[in-house]
């Protein structure tokens, strides 16, 4: 369902070698092998490198502080702001309103 089988690469297979042909394939590939080729040489070479180069001095290492030298981390103190007191405003009477009715 997902996944692709045996008959479905033939076709792809068969495919590719109608577009490309066999010799343009077998010079990609050539062109293939000589880059890994090449990849790995240049590997070897830089890891030849590395030895042949002058060692590295280890890090210097830090003196540990003294557990009684080291402050406490105090979170700060937060005071809640006074209520502020808003106004509360009634709605005007519009002239539809009654002033017996209310309505």
């Amino acid at each position: 369902m997902g996944g692709l089988s045996l008959w479905h690469w033939i076709i792809v297979l068969l495919v590719v070698l109608i577009l490309f042909g066999r010799g343009r394939i077998s010079e990609i590939m050539g062109d293939f092998g000589k880059g890994i080729k090449s990849f790995k040489e240049g590997i070897n070479e830089e890891s030849g490198d590395r030895h042949t180069a002058t060692p590295v001095t280890p890090p210097v290492q830090i003196a540990p502080q003294p557990v009684g030298a080291v402050e406490p981390i105090v979170p700060p103190v937060v005071t809640p702001a006074a209520p502020v007191a808003v106004p509360v405003s009634t709605p005007a009477p519009s002239a539809t309103d009654h002033p017996k009715t209310g309505v």
